[in-house]
C-alpha cells in the first residue's frame, strides 16, 4: 500500500524546527539585562494570543511591568513566598533554598498574566469544567515560551506568589486572577536539561509512566 501524501504537513526542516523548540524550551532563571529587540516582545504576545481557547473566550490578559518600584515589589513578594514554601517543604527546605527560583530582578521584561474578571458568563466548554479558562491561558503562555525559545530568548514562569497580593499590586479588577509572573530576556546559555533535573530535584518520567491505553494505569501497547 502506497504512502499517504499529506499535503497539509510542513516541510521536513520546518517540522524539525517545531520539535527543536519544544525539546529545547527551558524554564529559565538566569538572565542578562540586555534589552529585547524592538518589536520582539509584541511578537511573543501575538504568538500567545494565537492560542486556542475554550469557547473562543480568550481569557488571558498580559500586563507589562515597566515601573521599577512595581517590579521590586513583585520580587519582594515572591521572595517572601519562597521562604514560606521552604518552610512548608520540611526536610527538603535547605535543598529548596539553594535553588534559584526567579529572575525578576535581572531579566529584560516582566509580564504578569491574568485571567479576566466576569469569567462566569462564559459557559461554552466550561459548564462542567470551569477551569478550562486556566487551561486556555496556559496554552497561550506555552505559545509565548516556544516563540521566545525559537528567537533565542529565555523565559521563566514564576508561580511563587499569593494571587490576592499580586492582584493588589497590579491594580487588577476584582474577580480577575493572576496566574503567572513571566521573566523574559537574553540568557548566558540555555540549560542542557531542565534546571530542576540538573539540580537533582527530580527527573523527567518515562513516557511509559504517563501514557495508558483504555484503562488508567495500564501501559500503552507497543505498535
Amino acid at each position: 500500500m502506497g504512502r499517504y501524501l499529506n499535503e497539509n504537513k510542513f516541510t521536513d526542516a520546518e517540522i524539525a524546527s517545531v520539535y527543536k523548540a519544544i525539546r529545547e524550551r527551558r524554564d529559565m532563571r538566569h538572565f542578562v539585562s540586555t534589552p529585547l529587540e524592538d518589536g520582539q516582545l509584541m511578537r511573543f504576545i501575538q504568538a500567545a494570543h494565537m492560542a486556542p481557547s475554550v469557547g473562543l473566550m480568550q481569557p488571558w490578559r498580559f500586563l507589562r511591568v515597566t515601573d521599577a518600584a512595581l517590579r521590586a515589589a513583585l520580587q519582594e513578594h515572591v521572595e517572601s513566598e519562597r521562604i514560606a514554601t521552604a518552610e512548608a517543604l520540611g526536610q527538603r527546605s535547605d535543598e529548596f533554598m539553594r535553588l534559584k527560583v526567579e529572575g525578576i530582578h535581572a531579566c529584560a521584561e516582566v509580564l504578569v498574566v491574568g485571567l479576566i474578571d466576569h469569567r462566569e458568563k462564559y459557559i461554552f466548554g466550561r459548564r462542567t469544567m470551569p477551569e478550562m479558562d486556566l487551561a486556555s491561558a496556559t496554552c497561550a503562555i506555552q505559545n509565548m515560551w516556544l516563540a521566545a525559545r525559537a528567537e533565542g530568548i529565555g523565559m521563566g514562569w514564576v508561580s511563587l506568589f499569593d494571587p490576592e497580593r499580586v492582584r493588589e499590586l497590579c491594580q487588577m479588577p476584582a474577580g480577575s486572577q493572576p496566574i503567572a509572573i513571566l521573566c523574559l530576556g537574553q540568557v548566558p546559555a540555555f540549560y542542557e536539561a531542565p534546571m530542576l533535573e540538573l539540580e537533582a530535584w527530580d527527573k523527567r518520567k518515562a513516557v511509559s509512566e504517563v501514557c495508558f491505553e483504555n484503562v488508567w494505569g495500564k501501559e500503552e501497547s507497543p505498535d
